[in-house]
This record gives C-alpha cells, sequence and structure tokens, in this order.
C-alpha cells in the first residue's frame, strides 16, 4: 500500500482518538532536585543567586508554562532557603494553580514598580551578585542594573544549560511521546496529498490531527511543495501540489511543555534521478551524524560527520550549495531549539541524556531541498533514535 496520497483528511481524522499511553508529569521530587542541581552550580559559578523569568526555563524549575509580558513575573533563587516568586497580585491565582513547587509569593499592583519588589528581596537574602536567565528580556535586565547599581550581574545560561541539557527518563518519556504523535500526524498527512491540494489545507490538517491525539495543536507547521523546498523555512503564498513535486513537511507539539520536531521529505508522483540521488545522499549524513555519537565527543564532530558525507557527494564544502547551508542538528526539550549544537565550533562534550535534532538539509538552488529530520538521545555508549529514520524516498515511514 502507498504511503502517499490515495486518503483525504477526513478519513485519517475520523481514525484518531487521544493518545492512549499517555507519559506521567515531572513529579515533585524530581523538581526538588532540579532546584537543588543549581544551586550547586550557581555556588560554582560564585554568584549568590539566579533569577528566572517566565518562559521555559521557569517551567523547567518551578512548573509555570507562562511566557514573558511585559508584567514581570520571576522567581529568584537564593543559595538557601525558599525561592522567591514576584508576580502581580491579580495573577496569583494562577500562579498558586501552576507552580509545582512552594515558596515566598511576593505581589506587585499595576502601579508598583516590581523591580523594587525584586530589589528588597536581594537586599534581605544580602544577594551581591545575581546571575540572570538569558533568556529574560533586556528591558527587564536594564531596569534591574539600574535599580540595583550595586549588585554584581551575570548570565544564568552556565547554570540553567547545565540544568537542562541532560534529560532525565521522565523528560525522555514526554518527548518521545510528542515525537510518536508528530510522526503518527506525518503519517496521515502524506496519506492525504493529492494533485492540487494547498499548503494550507495540509497545515490545517495537521493542527487537526495533533489535537485529536490529544496535542494543543501544532507548536509549528511548514509546509512546502517543489522549489520552495529549497528554502530551509518556506516561501510565501500558498501552492499547489503538482505531480512530481519535492514534498517537505516539518512540524511538531508538546507534551508538557516538551518538543517535537520531525521533518518528511518526499516526492509526490515519480521521483527524478537527481532527486533519488540528493536523498540517498541526505539518508547517509543524517545516519553518519548518528553513528558519530558517543558520549565524551564534542558536539562539533557529529556536523563533521554529516559533512564528510555531503563532501564525498560533490556537494558543499562548508555551507557552499548545493549542500547543507546550516547546522546538522540543535538541543531540544522544553524549548525546541536550545543548547548544545550540533554545529561547528560547539565544543560541549556529548553526555547521556543530551538530546538533539539530527537534520544534515542538502539544498538544490532553485530546484528543490531534502530535510530528513529526526531526533535522538545520547546514551552511555552512542545514541539512540526517538523515532525510526525514513527509509526510502518512496517509502518515507518505517
Amino acid at each position: 500500500m502507498t504511503q502517499i496520497g490515495g486518503s483525504d483528511a477526513a478519513t485519517e481524522l475520523a481514525s484518531l482518538g487521544p493518545w492512549p499511553s499517555p507519559a506521567p508529569a515531572i513529579t515533585a521530587d524530581e523538581y526538588a532536585s532540579r532546584i537543588a542541581k543549581a544551586r550547586t552550580l550557581a555556588a560554582q559559578e560564585g554568584v549568590d543567586a539566579v533569577l528566572i523569568g517566565a518562559g521555559q526555563s521557569f517551567n523547567y524549575f518551578a512548573g509555570l508554562g507562562w511566557g514573558e509580558t511585559e508584567r514581570l513575573v520571576a522567581m529568584l533563587l537564593p543559595l538557601d532557603g525558599e525561592p522567591i516568586f514576584i508576580c502581580p497580585r491579580f495573577e496569583l491565582g494562577s500562579l498558586e494553580a501552576e507552580l509545582a513547587i512552594s515558596g515566598d509569593i511576593r505581589l506587585w499592583e499595576e502601579d508598583e514598580n516590581p523591580i523594587a519588589l525584586l530589589a528588597d528581596a536581594c537586599a534581605q537574602r544580602k544577594v551581591r551578585s545575581l546571575a540572570i536567565d538569558p533568556a529574560m528580556s533586556f528591558g527587564f535586565v536594564h531596569r534591574i542594573r539600574n535599580a540595583m547599581g550595586g549588585l554584581r550581574i551575570e548570565s544564568a545560561a552556565p547554570i540553567i544549560d547545565g540544568c537542562r541539557r541532560a534529560k532525565s527518563s521522565a523528560e525522555l518519556a514526554l518527548m518521545q511521546q510528542a515525537k510518536n504523535m508528530t510522526l503518527e500526524v506525518q503519517r496521515r498527512a502524506a496519506r492525504i496529498l493529492r494533485p492540487g491540494i494547498r499548503a494550507s489545507a495540509v497545515t490545517r490538517f495537521i493542527e487537526d490531527a495533533h489535537r485529536a491525539l490529544g496535542a494543543s495543536g501544532n507548536s509549528f507547521c511548514i509546509v512546502l511543495f517543489g522549489e520552495a523546498t529549497a528554502y530551509p523555512h518556506g516561501l510565501p503564498g500558498d501552492p499547489e501540489l503538482r505531480e512530481g513535486d519535492m514534498v517537505l513537511i516539518d512540524t511538531g507539539c508538546r507534551i508538557r511543555g516538551y518538543n517535537s520536531d520531525i521533518t518528511r521529505s518526499y516526492v509526490y508522483g515519480e521521483p527524478t534521478a537527481e532527486q533519488a540521488r540528493i536523498w540517498s545522499l541526505e539518508q547517509e549524513a543524517q545516519q553518519a551524524a548518528f553513528d558519530a555519537v558517543r558520549p565524551g565527543r564534542a558536539c562539533q564532530d557529529i556536523d563533521d560527520a554529516a559533512r564528510a558525507v555531503l563532501e564525498r557527494g560533490g556537494l558543499g564544502p562548508d555551507y557552499r550549495l548545493p549542500g547543507l547551508p546550516h547546522r546538522t542538528g540543535h538541543g531540544i526539550g522544553l524549548s525546541i531549539h536550545e543548547a548544545p549544537y550540533l554545529v561547528r565550533g560547539d565544543k560541549t562534550p556529548l553526555e547521556p541524556g543530551m538530546c538533539f535534532s539530527n537534520e544534515p538539509m542538502i539544498v538544490v538552488p532553485g530546484r528543490f531541498g531534502v530535510r530528513l529530520e529526526d531526533h535522538f538521545h545520547v546514551t552511555e555508549t552512542g545514541a539512540q533514535w526517538f523515532t525510526p529514520p525514513s527509509p526510502a524516498i518512496d517509502r518515507p515511514f518505517a
């Protein structure tokens, strides 16, 4: 049975239902161990406290999945004692309902200055050096610096990345569920393709399919046909699918904040010899990157392994086209792109629990592009796929 075409959106959606075996939530004990590790790393960095703003790191340490807005919501984590949460008073009920850890909650009204509240908390805890979440906006950091001129401010990146980069078994399970769901959506999306279908119709189907499986919809979605596949993130417009087009679909969802991000490339119809050759090189490069993974190796070595395959195939070198215009992969977890990265210059040693995309895309300018993207996590001896890679250009799903 063909994996590409032959069905329609209504038929595929009718057979989807909530995911049968959802991964469990992060436990209170795991949140406590994260806080403890952050404090250990902060002490090693020589800082008195860490300030975490609303966003993925707040979610990581305290279970609060809010994004940053113009109103300061933050967690001050001293080396000992309770964490201090700073929040608008009118958000108290929502904060208490979502927080996964306890702490000292300090509230500010709309006509009050939350930076003053933070300054008081730092003074009470005798904080003289503060490591700030690098994802916090410059506007907040600038106001903090101006309000607390005697405070030594540093980036909390070494502390936050040191905690988040290696995933626990609970995190791996949540990511596995998200990736399994997206792979199933990718399978169904391939089946609804037909000549004349618009990219927007495929995007809507992917949104509906993710929701049918229990996600909140797409975290993002890229659907490209034909020449648009030669642009890693596409072109404006809403093209129709034609016979012989390369198809590139890149999408993902979130489960309890943890991301999937899977790309499939294949041809609608009969592939040309050139499409088949480039697709096979892409498959070989993706496998070479996976095979190169060992604990202790530098992240950049994995990028080198993929590029060596492409150069032997006459592509590149480096970022020249036809070839690979970007890094081989990115870290993934609560952020869809997070440190470290599989790219030249990133010498971070691989360690068990690190999770990466593997996507050494090939671009043939003005014609087409091929990106096969699956994810792996580093094990004690090598790497393990979250999802099985594509077996063949005419059989994109194992």
